[in-house]
């Protein structure tokens, strides 16, 4: 069992994927940073606060932090676009596989058949 175990740990993808879930993490947490240090102080200058985690309004005592909404969808709005320009990257960067060339269409090899057949029935 822990052979199968030592296996799959090592196997490319698990690798790959624990890797990805490390720098993950460490990049929202420079997302937030952002967010909260030069993000949220420039829009405050709008809003009126600085700390937009403050925001919220009161409905029959239940309290919504709409703040804490705006910064969470700012930080999913920072990470999808740096994925997709690192996408974008990449895919610049390594070539697209060719596509294959295209094979004769029905017709194209009908009309050979025929050609054949009439070929033989000549001789």
């Amino acid at each position: 069992m822990l052979k199968e175990f030592h296996k799959f740990i090592m196997r490319g993808n698990v690798l790959d994927l624990a890797v990805g879930v490390i720098i993950g993490s460490a990049f929202t947490g420079l997302v937030t940073s952002l967010t909260k240090n030069l993000i949220n102080p420039i829009l405050s200058m709008f809003a009126g606060k600085a700390d937009l985690s403050g925001l919220y309004f009161t409905i029959l005592g239940a309290k919504f932090t709409y703040g804490n909404f705006i910064n969470d969808v700012l930080n999913f709005l920072i990470i999808a676009f740096v994925v997709f320009l690192l996408v974008k990257g990449i895919n610049r960067i390594l070539p697209s596989k060719p596509a294959k060339p295209a094979g004769p269409t029905q017709e194209e090899l009908l009309t050979e058949i025929r050609d054949l057949l009439k070929q033989d029935q000549q001789v």
